[in-house]
């Protein structure tokens, strides 16, 4: 047998052991695409998407990146992506806000993968934009009632003992814009005000014992340093649990957009109240309902009273592929996948429908399960070309059941924009574009 028949049977070996795990209705078509691909590699004839990729470059020819040397080390001092995914980026929707200082930009969920949001993506959400702190320059004051009022620098509170968890950060407008009806085509816009990383800093319990609390010490007040003076009144309970004054994400000091030198960190409660650009906490017996907890960050129910300090993000989750950025291409096997989440702690399980909630599957858990973090899910599914309607119901370990749309605006009305957790569709067409649309 010649060089080239040995290569040939061994790949079509290959191909029926791959045949065999299959389903026998499946088994048929990924032979006959298994044979195709092994006589167009081996004869030097087009693959399917040869033409898009560059078919001079495929095998068995040697493209030209293996026949010279590449770029040396420091070539970008402070690492790239790569220019073939320059189209992972943050977006904003325009008309959103009056001006871009005090607007949002999303995070491109159907890109990543895994559970943790590189710092360069994570969303943004402003007030007053970006001030331009020298860390040399910024302190954290510590004062009202306490036993010991004190004024720290970043270098000092680097010598308090370290922590480091992974817990999502989600402002709580995530989805408001679909509160009343489905309106935006893509995943990054319905569901891209939340990203997920490794946040490294102080307790905010350790700082509060060298302080030494008051009798009646009830609520922290945290007042950050951009133009707003972004404030929120935190309950004590949440301050001596697991706030985290943070100076770190994902191994790097904090990126300017999210609060360089330092910031509160809540983990699992709205984004707003882990402020950022930290510089001030105020310890007092009552809260202080400051503008963004009036005005703002309160929840209009339908009766016409408004629910105040919503802090905690409920349990939601959202399949991101398919999704409208991630169509299908043809008929047959694909995961589905997916992210869930809770502010209460660990996720628990995760169904998926294919057909609007009339029927359910369990999907799998991957990777890490943690309290407060992003969850990965993933489920394998037949697609026969037909229409669907994709959905995900996430559980988390308290027991919380991601509500529907009907659920939601019964307990909450039409008129709120924070807090919406319903169950999300996706609708797949047979052409397999998918559009964003919504089921009671």
């Amino acid at each position: 047998m010649g060089k080239d028949e040995s290569s040939t049977a061994d790949l079509l070996q290959a191909v029926a052991r791959e045949g065999e795990k299959l389903q026998a209705n499946e088994r048929r078509n990924f032979l006959k695409q298994g044979l195709l691909l092994a006589g167009g590699a081996l004869s030097g004839a087009a693959v399917p998407g040869a033409a898009l990729a560059g078919e001079s470059n495929l095998p068995p020819n040697v493209p030209p990146w293996t026949k010279s040397l590449g770029s040396g080390v420091l070539t970008n001092p402070y690492g790239k992506p790569s220019p073939y995914e320059s189209h992972i980026v943050r977006r904003n929707v325009p008309w959103l806000t009056a001006d871009k200082i005090a607007s949002i930009s999303f995070t491109p969920l159907a890109e990543l993968s895994g559970i943790i949001t590189p710092s360069s993506l994570v969303f943004e959400r402003y007030h007053a934009g970006v001030p331009p702190i020298d860390p040399a320059q910024h302190r954290l004051m510590i004062h009202g009632m306490v036993d010991r009022p004190i004024i720290l620098s970043v270098d000092d509170l680097k010598r308090f003992p370290s922590t480091s968890v992974i817990r999502f950060i989600e402002c709580p407008a995530n989805g408001g814009m679909e509160w009343r009806a489905a309106q935006m085509d893509a995943l990054q816009f319905t569901h891209g005000m939340i990203s997920c990383c490794e946040w490294t800093g102080v307790l905010l319990s350790t700082l509060l014992q060298e302080v030494g609390i008051k009798k009646d010490a009830a609520w922290v007040l945290a007042e950050g340093a951009d133009g707003s003076h972004m404030s929120r009144s935190i309950p004590m309970d949440k301050a001596l649990d697991d706030a985290l004054i943070v100076y770190a994400q994902n191994g790097e000091p904090l990126r300017p957009e999210q609060g360089y030198p330092i910031r509160l960190m809540n983990p699992g409660w709205e984004g707003n109240t882990s402020v950022k650009w930290l510089r001030r906490l105020e310890i007092g017996d009552e809260a202080w309902y400051h503008r963004e907890e009036t005005s703002k960050y309160t929840d209009l129910l339908a009766d016409g009273r408004a629910r105040k300090f919503s802090y905690v993000q409920e349990c939601n989750s959202v399949v991101t592929f398919p999704c409208p950025e991630k169509p299908l291409t043809e008929r047959g096997r694909y995961e589905v996948q997916g992210l869930a989440w809770s502010g209460e702690g660990k996720i628990k399980r995760v169904d998926v429908s294919f057909d609007g909630g009339m029927n359910w599957r369990p999907a799998r858990l991957k990777g890490l399960v943690l309290p407060k973090a992003l969850t990965r899910f993933g489920l394998e599914w037949d697609w026969d070309g037909g229409p669907a309607m994709i959905q995900s119901r996430a559980v988390d370990e308290t027991g919380y059941v991601q509500p529907t749309y009907t659920q939601l605006r019964e307990a909450r009305g039409n008129s709120s924009i924070y807090h919406k957790n319903a169950i999300h569709t996706w609708r797949l067409h047979d052409s397999g574009k998918v559009s964003n649309v919504q089921i009671s």
